[in-house]
This record gives structure tokens, C-alpha cells and sequence, in this order.
């Protein structure tokens, strides 16, 4: 019996040196370690944009940056003459001074799209001829003055998110919600049995704009904007 027990502890300990051996041997030869498994040579990054067009790709709202300025195509032209080469006939909008301009374009050249990107951010508060718009995450403020802003300082209104646009880090222009929720603050009375196929009347919102509305509408209400056209859309 004790000799059998004495055996078996052998052959466990022989048992338990093999297995370490191995251990050591394949994890130094024959299996990759996980370190080169996850990043291969070969890797490739995860994002890569290309900011190079030809003048075939533009179609209005395309960005392009010319003459080092970032410019918004706002209307264009394909134009195949009976002699000649083809070539495209566009009207831009310069980003940064808002002036508009023609350019023509030779069919298929190259061109460079701007890198421009947009961030979401809130209008906070207005700072003498400046407006601010802040990152709610860390609290950094952007602004925009009154010519950037135009005439949509009508539908904007604190607390408002609003989408910027930036190139080279810089805000270039902004984009107000379609539909903007504002309070009337002065109008005329509406009168018992007006419906919404009635007439209109004008209205004037807590931002400073006149909307006309149904004749139904009456002051302290809240009621839906289209800020692309300044027309009336709904009650809130």
C-alpha cells in the first residue's frame, strides 16, 4: 500500500513538470501572443476622408474651398456647348464675408470640398452685438455677430439649440431648428367664433418678429414657426 502511494506521487510530479514544459514552449513558439493578434502590421485607421471632388460631383450645398476661403454653392449649371469643352456655371456664397459670386468650372477638373463640420451647441445669451452659443458638455462659448446671424436673430431664443458650422475652428454660419416654438405678446384680441379658415392677423413674438396668424390666436400663446420662411404653422 505505502509503496503504491509513493508511486502515484511520482508519477504526478513527473505529470506536472511535463505539462509545465509545454506550457512554456507553445507559449513562447508555438502560439502568437494576443498583443500582436489585436494590431496587426497591416492595421489600417479607422477613419479616413478624402476632401478631393471634380467639378461633376458639385450640386447646391456643396462646399467648396477656393482661393483659400470656404464657399457654399447655392445655385449651378451643367453646360455641354455644341463646340467646345463642357464646363459648369455655378453661384457661390463666400462663408466668411458673405459676398456671392459666379465661377465656372471646366468639366471633370479637380477641386477641393471644404472641411466643414458641424457641432450642436446652445444659444445662451446675447453679449452687446454677439451672440453666444455654448457646449453644454464643457462649457465653451462660440460666437457669431449680428451680420453672421442676419435676420434669423428673429426666431432665436435662449435656451435654443442651434447647429454651428466650423472650418479651421472657426464658426462659420449657423442653422436654427426648422420649427421654433415662440409666445405671442401682443396682438389683437381674437373674436368669439373665428376658425383656422378665417383670416389672419399680425402677430408679435417674444423675439421681436411679426408673424401673421389665424384670427383665433391671442396673446400668451405658443405657437409653431417655420424659420426657413417665417410663416405660421400650428398652436404649440
Amino acid at each position: 500500500m505505502v509503496a503504491g502511494m509513493a508511486t502515484l506521487k511520482l508519477n504526478l510530479s513527473a505529470f506536472s513538470s511535463s505539462m509545465s514544459s509545454y506550457t512554456a514552449s507553445s507559449s513562447s513558439s508555438s502560439f502568437p501572443s494576443l498583443l500582436s493578434m489585436r494590431t496587426p502590421s497591416s492595421a489600417k485607421p479607422r477613419f479616413f476622408r478624402i476632401y478631393a471632388l471634380t467639378s461633376n460631383d458639385i450640386k447646391v450645398g456643396t462646399n467648396l474651398e477656393v482661393d483659400g476661403a470656404p464657399w457654399r454653392v447655392i445655385e449651378f449649371l451643367h453646360v455641354k456647348p455644341g463646340k467646345g469643352a463642357a464646363f459648369v456655371r455655378t453661384k457661390m456664397k463666400n462663408y466668411i464675408t458673405g459676398n456671392t459670386v459666379e465661377k465656372t468650372f471646366r468639366a471633370g477638373s479637380s477641386i477641393d470640398q471644404a472641411d466643414i463640420y458641424k457641432e450642436t451647441k446652445q444659444f445662451t445669451y446675447k453679449d452687446g452685438a454677439q451672440f453666444v452659443f455654448m457646449d453644454l458638455s464643457t462649457y465653451e462659448e462660440f460666437r457669431l455677430g449680428e451680420k453672421e446671424i442676419g435676420d434669423r436673430t428673429k426666431w432665436l431664443k435662449e435656451g435654443m439649440d442651434c447647429t454651428l458650422l466650423l472650418w479651421n475652428g472657426k464658426v462659420i454660419d449657423v442653422d436654427l431648428p426648422i420649427t421654433v416654438k415662440l409666445t405671442v405678446v401682443d396682438v389683437d384680441p381674437g373674436l368669439k367664433g373665428d376658425t383656422a379658415q378665417g383670416g389672419t392677423k399680425p402677430a408679435t413674438l417674444d423675439t421681436g418678429a411679426v408673424v401673421n396668424v389665424p384670427l383665433f390666436v391671442n396673446v400668451g400663446d405658443e405657437i409653431l414657426v417655420d424659420s426657413r420662411t417665417g410663416q405660421y404653422m400650428s398652436r404649440a
